[in-house]
């Protein structure tokens, strides 16, 4: 089966109440239809440096940003076809670029017991990034519940809905269970608009009359900010991440410790 390899769109997310997306569902019934996945668990693993240097970087809010993941739809087992994704973002467009390959396979590569099997641009360019940065190592496990929904008229648009947002710093598998922190508030839902250009006027109205504005949000970022950020705090490594700090309120008791 062919899987696309490279994209090239905008990404813009926006957070709705279910109340919202049904809203927004109905809208979309006469222009999009859900894709063949259905309903579908993702399931991520976030790399990342000893001093968790990339996400820092993307909260810092430079107009350059890059992460690498490796991703599966479902429980993955070692034969289970998984993505390693090197995602880039630049002036608000988002590069992403990917190889599919058994999950095994996979985690060998990313963990540098083997090399890459396919010998291409994609792979050289992955296998720059763990040069680039030395300590690169599976940081945290993501998962979600997402919906997609494809154009009719064949155009690239794309909407997502995800729920269930968990994270967790341990069982780094993409074979393990779902479990984890949730990220979200109950009741609420992301909404991310994927297209190389305009959004469909329909939906620019169906946004303006629910008071839907769009937002900025980082799945891992947020992941960081609430489990692994605090921990710096509590263990004394206050002077290097006071940057990163402006939008994050740390826990009273966690002042005090410090």
């Amino acid at each position: 089966m062919a899987f696309q390899t490279v994209f090239k769109r905008y990404e813009l997310k926006y957070m709705l109440t279910t109340e919202q997306k049904e809203q927004v569902v109905q809208a979309m019934e006469p222009y999009m239809s859900l894709d063949s996945y259905g309903r579908t668990t993702i399931r991520n693993i976030y790399f990342d440096t000893d001093n968790y240097r990339l996400i820092r970087h993307s909260i810092e809010g430079v107009g350059y940003k890059e992460k690498l993941r490796i991703r599966s739809y479902g429980k993955a087992d070692p034969d289970s076809t998984v993505f390693v994704e090197l995602k880039k973002k630049y002036q608000s467009i988002v590069y992403k670029r990917r190889i599919a390959m058994p999950e095994e396979t996979a985690m060998k590569w990313v963990l540098g017991e083997s090399v890459c099997p396919e010998k291409n641009q994609i792979s050289q360019e992955i296998d720059y990034f763990f040069e680039y940065y030395e300590t690169l190592h599976p940081a945290v496990f993501l998962t979600y519940e997402r919906e997609a929904f494809y154009a009719k008229d064949q155009s690239d648009f794309r909407v997502t809905f995800d729920d269930t947002i968990l994270c967790r710093r341990e069982d780094l598998s993409l074979e393990s269970d779902v479990y984890g922190t949730q990220l979200l508030p109950d009741g609420m839902v992301l909404m991310e608009l994927k297209c190389s250009g305009s959004i469909p006027m329909w939906l620019t109205h169906v946004l303006s009359k629910e008071r839907i504005y769009k937002t900025s949000f980082s799945k891992y970022g947020t992941a960081y900010k609430m489990m692994i950020l605090p921990q710096y705090y509590a263990g004394g490594s206050l002077i290097c991440l006071k940057p990163y700090l402006k939008d994050y309120s740390i826990p009273q008791s966690l002042r005090l410790s410090v």
